[in-house]
């Protein structure tokens, strides 16, 4: 494996995957595998910054819009792009304009820093993963393309069968666990190139799977607390972002113990 470079500055953009929900952290913000990533690279080198301009529910329209300029600006050595996803969730999604937005972006970041990585995000096991794959795979091939095109990296997390393991995934059943950001992670670490630290495609120990009532009391906790919310979203146009911040908006230093 080659050396990894030095990188000093990164900047994560993106949605909630990338805002770190549900991985909580302390003060109620949320962590998530970008944090974490930062974390490992301020420890390399005094005088690393970082920006996580990613907001949950955020469009690939908003995040081109809204992300991408700033991103641009700040000429970071590493920038992460994650988006598109939310999208692909919608019951009516114009493929071709999420491509096009997406190739947008990259082509404005590619020359604003020294590395892009771009994902092909996973999927959990479930009925909304069968009923949307097609988009989703059409997504991730159009990502692989850009990648190709434009030297980015491509970090394959839909091709990673534990990260679809449901135990991975949070009760809302759309963000990862705490373990689960931790894996993604590590994941981009090892694909910037960095020496391995855990093995994050190792399947999770097996375990007896739930009873029946048990899986139905699930089911009615998640349509309550969270699939009801979420179609009222949808039916007033709404969005779980709607005047959120992003939690890191500026390049600033960070030292290690900023996300415990």
């Amino acid at each position: 494996m080659e050396t990894a470079p030095q990188i000093s500055s990164f900047v994560a953009l993106g949605d909630s995957f990338t805002e770190g929900m549900s991985d909580h952290g302390p003060g109620g913000v949320y962590r998530g595998w970008a944090d974490r990533l930062a974390d490992r690279l301020a420890a390399r080198g005094d005088g690393f910054r970082y920006a996580n301009l990613a907001v949950r529910g955020k469009l690939i329209g908003q995040i081109a819009a809204e992300q991408v300029p700033l991103a641009a600006a700040m000429e970071a050595d590493l920038i992460t792009l994650v988006g598109g996803l939310n999208d692909v969730l919608r019951p009516s999604c114009d493929m071709g304009r999420v491509c096009g937005l997406l190739e947008e972006s990259v082509e404005r970041l590619t020359p604003a820093c020294k590395q892009l990585v771009l994902m092909r995000s996973p999927g959990r096991q479930g009925p909304v993963l069968e009923r949307y794959r097609t988009r989703m795979e059409e997504l991730f091939a159009f990502v692989d393309q850009l990648g190709s095109r434009h030297g980015a990296l491509v970090v394959d997390l839909y091709g990673a069968r534990t990260l679809s393991d449901p135990r991975l995934w949070a009760d809302d059943r759309l963000h990862l666990t705490a373990q689960g950001h931790h894996r993604v992670a590590e994941a981009v670490w090892q694909r910037l190139g960095h020496p391995a630290e855990d093995d994050w495609e190792a399947p999770l120990p097996s375990a007896v799977p739930p009873g029946w009532l048990v899986r139905r009391r699930a089911d009615l906790r998640f349509a309550r607390r969270h699939l009801a919310p979420w179609i009222g979203r949808r039916l007033t146009g709404r969005s779980s972002g709607d005047g959120l911040l992003p939690k890191r908006p500026d390049l600033a230093p960070l030292a290690c113990e900023d996300t415990p």
